[in-house]
């Protein structure tokens, strides 16, 4: 059975969601006598409040500030302006301050480029109920601020025209208090925030906008947990590959300045510190960033690495550094491109890399396509659901078609064709998004169904950080290989190239080039292949041609998975090519 599908079956368009502020004449009556007066009796500004760095609690924002100028010498507002912060991080130096209690010495010293004005954690209140929380800044000047009338209007039409305007505002503050509820939400998952903010909102006079979709907090969520950091550094593959270039390449590493990107439990920032490097900035958004900073004191290497949690879209490094000479991150996905995390070392790249010989490391990665037989995954995820005790199960198997499969094949059908070659230099975040035509050509000896199209990449680091030579060939490892011997020598020093001979002409050495695969061909590593099963098998024997279009796109339901379609036709020698089939799926 041929499967035809256009192609706007991945742009099907969302659910519009209507956000925009309605009134209704159920609750006109209630409001027609309501002023900003009233409404801001209600707000932050006039409930008690307790002071920043004591248990004394005051009448009113207002009086706690002033007691606080007076008293601890910190005057919140001037500090506010002093680091020009936003709302977001006016509310997370309240919630820092209640929670971590720093003396006000401490808190006059800050410099604005703290870790915890970008850290999400911050933004769930500490003090229940925080009128702090609630008080605009005294210099807001947006097309917005609260209008002030100094004297009572003259006629009835000028007082009808006020009582608009103040109606107007009112419903604006309400929406933004939604808003920062549903961003505060949304954004952390945190129950206990959404019961700390709530309070009665009237039902019928607001239209509330669905919360901003996050595609983040499950991703960074999901890498605080030890597990999965034990299965990526026990990918020898990987980590030893990453090691390997790091240690033997003193000449770039060696009083280098480095960010490591997604620093996970700072595994790569060690081995740059190993290597020599003056300074590494370790970044990570999620909890094992805390685990970083243990790691990176357990090792003495708290005067080399420095590590800071938030995003890297968000921080700025310490110490007025605004470049780095290398940029070191391990952020592949499934078939290289699922989570997303190149847009971030992209972004990095783009803020901090040295624009004068900046390396990235990786420099240069290939995905790689090609036919597969895949028998045994089709009899475990389709054939399997056949024959159980008896009973036919196959509707079982249905959705397996819809969903790229993640598992390890130790062979192919074909030789493998690259539909993308991502140079981590000049690539840009709108490319990640592609087509490519394919031509695959089987090998196979024999008449062979073929079950799957497999997907993987191959990952290049070069010291100069320029394309890899046409010629290169990727490093398969295998069982046994001594690739982990090169690089923990005794004591950690770095590993010393032997001297060329000198019995003849010198030749120009190719530039180093260190690899590694996660093909069939090589050890597997965590990230497996990826393989995407075919509703109907294409059967083939040597010199059958399969030719088509490989597309892949961000999805447009979850920024950090893929949507991948596959037009393709089978040509036989002597025949005319097949109808194309189309078939469409998702990889997350």
């Amino acid at each position: 059975m041929s499967l035809r599908l256009s192609a706007r079956y991945l742009g099907a368009s969302a659910l519009n969601v209507d956000g925009e502020i309605s009134s209704d004449s159920s609750d006109s009556e209630d409001e027609s006598d309501l002023t900003w007066e009233d409404w801001i009796s209600d707000s932050g500004a006039k409930r008690p409040c307790k002071s920043l760095f004591d248990d004394t609690t005051f009448t009113s924002v207002a009086e706690a500030l002033e007691y606080d100028k007076d008293t601890h010498g910190f005057d919140f507002e001037q500090t506010c302006s002093r680091l020009s912060l936003d709302s977001y991080r006016r509310i997370r130096l309240v919630n820092w301050i209640r929670k971590e209690k720093p003396s006000p010495e401490h808190a006059n010293a800050l410099k604005g480029d703290e870790a915890f004005l970008s850290a999400d954690e911050y933004l769930k209140p500490t003090l229940e109920d925080d009128p702090l929380l609630e008080v605009p800044s005294e210099d807001s000047s947006d097309e917005e601020e609260i209008e002030v009338w100094p004297q009572s209007p003259l006629d009835l039409a000028a007082a009808k025209r006020q009582i608009k305007r103040l109606k107007q505002q009112l419903q604006r503050t309400k929406q933004d208090m939604i808003e920062y509820r549903a961003f505060v939400s949304e954004r952390l998952n945190f129950t206990s925030v959404a019961e700390s903010l709530k309070e009665p909102v009237p039902s019928s006079s607001i239209h509330v906008a669905a919360p901003l979709r996050d595609d983040d907090s499950h991703y960074f969520q999901s890498y605080g947990e030890n597990d999965i950091h034990a299965v990526m550094i026990q990918d020898k593959v990987r980590t030893a590959t990453y090691a390997q270039f790091i240690m033997t390449t003193p000449e770039l590493f060696r009083d280098a300045v480095v960010l490591d990107v997604g620093c996970g439990t700072g595994i790569l920032s060690l081995f740059a510190a190993r290597a020599g490097a003056k300074r590494v900035f370790a970044v990570d958004a999620s909890d094992i960033a805390e685990k970083a900073m243990q790691i990176v004191k357990a090792n003495d290497l708290e005067n080399v690495i420095t590590v800071i949690r938030g995003k890297i879209e968000e921080v700025t490094l310490p110490d007025d550094v605004t470049h780095v000479d290398v940029i070191v991150s391990e952020w592949m996905g499934y078939g290289l491109l699922y989570e997303s995390m190149l847009d971030s070392v992209l972004h990095a790249r783009d803020r901090f890399l040295n624009p004068d010989g900046g390396v990235l490391a990786p420099s240069q990665c290939k995905m790689m396509f090609g036919l597969c037989e895949a028998a045994e995954i089709f009899k475990e995820r389709v054939g399997f659901w056949s024959d159980v005790y008896g009973f036919d199960l196959a509707a079982m198997a249905a959705d397996v078609y819809n969903e790229a499969i993640v598992d390890v094949v130790d062979s192919m059908a074909s030789e493998p064709v690259v539909v993308k070659d991502l140079y981590l230099k000049t690539i840009a975040p709108k490319q990640l998004d592609f087509s490519s035509s394919f031509t695959l050509v089987s090998t196979t000896e024999r008449k062979t169904n073929i079950h799957a199209f497999v997907l993987y990449f191959d990952t290049f680091f070069t010291a100069s950080g320029e394309p890899i030579p046409e010629d290169s060939q990727v490093h398969f490892v295998k069982e046994g290989d001594p690739i982990l011997a090169e690089v923990w020598q005794v004591g950690g020093k770095p590993h010393i190239s032997r001297r060329m001979s000198s019995g003849g002409p010198l030749k120009k050495p190719k530039p180093k080039t260190t690899s590694f695969s996660t093909g069939p061909l090589s050890v597997p590593t965590h990230w497996k292949q990826t393989l995407f099963l075919l509703r109907d098998p294409i059967i083939v024997h040597e010199g059958t041609i399969v030719q088509g279009t490989f597309i892949c796109k961000k999805s447009d339901d979850n920024s950090r998975e893929l949507d991948v379609e596959i037009h393709y036709t089978v040509k036989y020698e002597g025949e005319e090519p097949s109808e194309a089939i189309v078939q469409v799926f998702k990889v997350r």
